[in-house]
């Protein structure tokens, strides 16, 4: 190969930020590495999304524990991808949240995601030992809004389309328009769409758009702290993901095949993207699953540890 699989070279520590966006949210943020969202009712804390491993879990916990001594009683799952959810164990919540589609995204492929990711990025899996044996199941699930209340403080959860993957969540503070984006959302930072739905996710940006939301915390990039920035990264997701589309949409329909597409649609994007976090890689999976599913595939086929060596070699040799 001509050069690293995926991320297995990547060693950089990044710099944790812990932005404080309200007296009830905070942003847990690293330079571009996976983000966590706090938020802190009047009786209760809920946790957006979990880090890789129970250790990295724990600095997540500290800084909650400097803000406020109030349990920690929910984690939500904002979708199913193994370095957002394997932490859980750490908070000892009493329930963990997801979407239903999440919760059969477990069912079938969370296996195989775990052995996959975990072999892509093993920086992001930092004493990948403490993570428990078996997945991290939902203790509850639901299907479209859910509302949580943590004293006075309304959270709702909301499914507003597919786009990351199909069971994507985000979590509103309708009283204060702070949304907690998961992976819908990037900033500065290349969406991972390896499970995506590129024809629907510009639409779910749209209705994350419709909430008009004054702040935002992406999965990936700095907190987004005025409705300004929170448009940006918005705008620079949405057009990410349609330059890729559009850019295999064509080599399909030129009856190109995947390497091709692939390196086409690299020396396109690179110009405007290659200056964000992880461009490298994530877009041979980006552009792998797209051509799938312009070429016929509606729903992501299953990332295995093999399957991914196999798609590295074959567009990066």
């Amino acid at each position: 190969m001509s050069k690293a699989f995926a991320s297995q070279a990547d060693l950089e520590v990044k710099q944790v930020s812990f932005t404080k966006l309200s007296d009830n949210a905070y942003a847990y943020t690293a330079e571009g590495d996976p983000n966590t969202g706090v938020i802190i009712g009047d009786d209760a804390v809920m946790v957006i999304d979990t880090q890789a491993t129970p250790v990295m879990a724990q600095d997540v916990i500290r800084r909650i524990r400097e803000v406020t001594d109030k349990p920690i009683k929910y984690v939500v799952l904002s979708h199913y991808h193994a370095v957002r959810v394997l932490g859980a164990s750490a908070y000892q919540p009493q329930q963990i949240i997801s979407s239903q589609d999440t919760w059969e995204l477990i069912v079938e492929r969370g296996e195989q995601d775990k052995a996959s990711e975990i072999g892509r990025f093993p920086r992001l899996f930092n004493a990948v030992e403490s993570v428990p044996p078996g997945m991290t199941w939902p203790t509850m699930t639901f299907v479209g809004k859910m509302t949580v209340w943590l004293g006075k403080l309304e959270v709702q959860l909301l499914q507003l389309g597919r786009g990351h993957t199909k069971g994507d969540t985000v979590a509103w503070l309708p009283e204060q328009k702070i949304l907690f984006s998961g992976d819908l959302v990037e900033f500065d930072a290349t969406p991972y769409a390896g499970d995506a739905y590129f024809k629907d996710w510009p639409a779910t940006l749209d209705r994350l758009s419709e909430l008009k939301p004054k702040a935002l915390v992406p999965g990936r990039g700095p907190a987004l702290t005025t409705p300004e920035s929170v448009a940006q990264g918005l705008a620079g997701t949405r057009d990410f993901i349609a330059a890729v589309h559009d850019s295999v949409q064509q080599g399909v329909a030129a009856g190109k095949d995947l390497n091709l597409v692939y390196k086409e649609t690299m020396a396109r994007l690179k110009p405007k993207f290659g200056h964000w976090v992880i461009f490298d890689h994530c877009m041979p999976f980006d552009v792998t699953r797209c051509y799938d599913e312009v070429s016929g595939y509606p729903d992501p086929r299953i990332w295995t540890a093999e399957r991914d060596i196999e798609m590295w070699k074959t567009l990066e040799s």
